[in-house]
């Protein structure tokens, strides 16, 4: 499902959070903190560590707005395809530029959309260590806020479904940060400025999950 231009839409994307719901909440036990920090309109890009298969359906299913997640291609596959599509996702090749996935995700948030990202790329131990480019580079040209976002729980015991899935009925926090800007205020987009917000982004997620660890004692 897609709006004006092609971007996706966000009606597409309110249909995704109803499943999310649904599903997240039908298999696991979330519990939810700090969602009011996350602005109630205009654009913002949720930066969420990826440690879990459910990272992704479970912040749509816990976010109080819409979500349009960038999701590597190699999860469009057969009927996943349209269905990752009409509910609002965006396909990015994570082996080059994609430049129609950067076009989508600026028109997300040129829309006054929510835009999540996994800015380590790939699953891992999801704290935040290594984190790409591609986060400042959409948060610097859009000038729209950064959200980090932790989601903890369900490693402790294996999942008789995938190692890559918690367990059922595990107990699955996802707290919500302070929304920052990551720019320096100047505009600027040259390299040294986007290192500069690759730093800067990295140094406040990281202090963010230090901080939910502490909250929900995981």
């Amino acid at each position: 499902m897609t709006g004006a231009g092609g971007v996706p839409s966000e009606a597409g994307a309110a249909v995704g959070r109803r499943i999310g719901i649904g599903l997240m909440y039908g298999l696991w036990r979330p519990r939810v903190l700090g969602a009011w920090r996350v602005p109630s309109a205009g654009p913002v890009i949720l930066a969420v560590n990826h440690s879990h298969g459910i990272d992704g359906p479970m912040v749509m299913g816990t976010a109080p707005r819409p979500v349009h997640f960038l999701i590597k291609k190699e999860a469009f596959v057969g009927p996943l395809d349209p269905f990752l599509r009409g509910i609002g996702q965006l396909k990015v090749d994570r082996s080059a530029a994609d430049r129609k996935a950067i076009t989508d995700a600026l028109g997300v948030l040129a829309q006054g959309g929510v835009l999540g990202i996994f800015p380590e790329g790939t699953r891992g131990e999801g704290d935040f260590a290594s984190l790409r480019a591609g986060l400042a580079y959409f948060a610097v040209r859009s000038g729209a806020p950064v959200v980090p976002v932790a989601v903890l729980g369900g490693k402790d015991w294996r999942s008789r479904l995938s190692p890559a899935v918690p367990p059922l009925r595990a107990r699955i926090d996802v707290v919500f940060g302070d929304a920052f800007e990551a720019g320096d205020g100047s505009g600027r987009r040259t390299r040294k400025a986007l290192d500069e917000a690759t730093v800067r982004i990295q140094e406040r997620l990281t202090a963010h999950l230090a901080e939910a660890r502490r909250l929900t004692g995981r």
